[in-house]
């Protein structure tokens, strides 16, 4: 095996994506598929994995989940380029997945090319994502940095029980507040946040670095 091929692994629990991928990429001359994979935990059994330089994975897996996986990878194997590949494209798991280590984000609608040239991307030290992703990641950073300040401390103290995934009685507890004190603060979260619901106001607190 040439020292010049990028060695790859792939981690999908479809099938047909997994065999579709992998027969995409046995075909570059430059790419070795090392193995592919319908869990995390089989892909760290066999080994391979401590081998590639590109892993392409997918967040929703049996078992240990994808960003898991990445965060796991991370640890062990930190010259590992992780490109997550799925059908989540909400702000919530792209940036789990970028904070956990995660080097590039792809939709699985991604092309056969712009799938390798993603990999040789990744493989050179870029951070490859679909331009749908690309763009949500630019459009967090431009938004006004004003609006972290528009949550007071009771405010971050309850969205940072949201986020462990408490709910509303529990929080009444853990801050001594009962149940429609806490749901009058998550009105008004929701409503300086410009959220609808929990997940997105956690997004919201992810992307901000508030929580």
């Amino acid at each position: 095996m040439g020292e010049s091929l990028i060695k790859i692994c792939i981690v999908e629990d479809n099938k047909y994506m997994r065999e579709g991928w992998q027969t995409i990429l046995d075909f570059e001359p430059d790419f070795c598929v090392l193995g592919a994979y319908n869990s995390c935990e089989s892909a760290f059994e066999s080994g391979e994995i401590n081998r590639s330089n590109v892993v392409l994975m997918d967040i929703e897996l049996s078992g240990m989940t994808g960003i898991e996986g990445v965060r796991y990878l991370k640890i062990h194997q930190p010259k590992i380029n992780v490109i997550m590949a799925t059908v989540f494209d909400d702000d919530r798991n792209i940036f789990d997945a970028l904070c956990a280590g995660a080097v590039g984000y792809l939709t699985k609608k991604v092309s056969p090319e712009e799938l390798c040239h993603a990999i040789r991307d990744a493989y050179r030290g870029g951070s490859p994502m679909t331009p749908q992703i690309a763009r949500r990641v630019i459009s967090s950073l431009h938004e006004s940095p004003d609006d972290e300040t528009k949550l007071n401390e009771r405010e971050l103290q309850i969205l940072n029980q949201l986020a462990t995934g408490n709910s509303y009685k529990t929080i009444a507890e853990e801050i001594f507040l009962s149940v429609d004190g806490v749901r009058y603060h998550i009105r008004n979260i929701y409503e300086k946040l410009q959220v609808n619901n929990r997940s997105e106001a956690v997004a919201k607190g992810l992307k901000k670095r508030i929580i």
